[in-house]
């Protein structure tokens, strides 16, 4: 019998006014899988991703995660039911330490309330304990414990692209959304972002949405491969699969060859 996918998508579509932004999409990820999402400018991605992140409202379609309709659903909603994400432009809290940017990451999961806090009661303080030692885990994982006290606005720019996805995984999710991860990387620290994502995936039991542009590292790192045009999707397939797809090089490479994308 065939496993049910993790995030469905069937007949989405949005429109701003007279602006069809995503048009009829339907998307199967399945439990453990890295999939990407890819397209030109202009293609949809994004708002894909707002609309799983509850950010955007679905004009028309359904949407379910783990068999449950995530449709309508505020983004605080979505995260509690154990989907996070990053953003194209990086969103820390820059005056905030590296320490401090994953442990508000991880405030969805407090029990205690107000109360607990103003008055420092038993639980909060073992809350708060907790909390700081998962904080401590997740930057060990990332590499970064070393900087946990520096300000964030002080890492070098792939380090803030890692702190960004440590302050996600801090939320405790099943599903993460990474939009654009290796944007403005350089080589060196495209190729360890990669390894990060195989791993988020490969010993945490993570499963990754990707928008990337970058088709090396898509066909790198990706199990499965959708490919959005203008808010419609036109392939969908393994990597090789898509990249000598001619729908795809007509729309996403503007005419060039099949082994331009490799």
């Amino acid at each position: 019998m065939q496993q049910q996918p993790l995030l469905s998508l069937r007949g989405v579509t949005k429109t701003f006014g007279g602006l069809t932004a995503v048009d009829t999409v339907d998307l199967d990820v399945s439990s453990g899988q890295i999939f990407s999402i890819i397209g030109p400018n202009g293609a949809g991605k994004t708002t894909v991703f707002n609309l799983v992140t509850g950010i955007y409202k679905p004009t028309s379609g359904e949407m379910t995660f783990d068999g449950r309709s995530i449709a309508g659903l505020s983004p605080d909603q979505v995260l509690r039911r154990g989907i996070t994400r990053t953003f194209q432009n990086i969103r820390l809290f820059n005056n905030m330490t590296v320490l401090e940017n994953v442990l508000v990451g991880g405030h969805c999961r407090m029990r205690t309330g107000i109360w607990d806090t103003i008055w420092r009661t038993p639980a909060e303080i073992a809350e708060e304990h907790e909390a700081r030692q998962e904080a401590l885990a997740l930057l060990d994982f990332i590499g970064l414990t070393p900087a946990a006290g520096h300000l964030a606005k002080n890492l070098p720019y792939g380090d803030q692209r890692r702190l960004e996805v440590a302050r996600a995984l801090a939320s405790d999710p099943y599903l993460v959304l990474l939009d654009e991860p290796t944007a403005g990387m350089n080589p060196q620290e495209t190729d360890a972002l990669i390894g990060l994502i195989r791993r988020l995936r490969d010993e945490i039991g993570l499963t990754i949405l990707l928008i990337e542009h970058d088709m090396r590292v898509v066909m790198r790192i990706s199990d499965r491969v959708s490919v959005l045009d203008y808010g419609v999707k036109i392939a969908e397939g393994a990597p090789d699969q898509v990249r000598s797809d001619l729908r795809v090089i007509a729309a996403y490479l503007g005419g060039a060859t099949p082994t331009a994308v490799h």
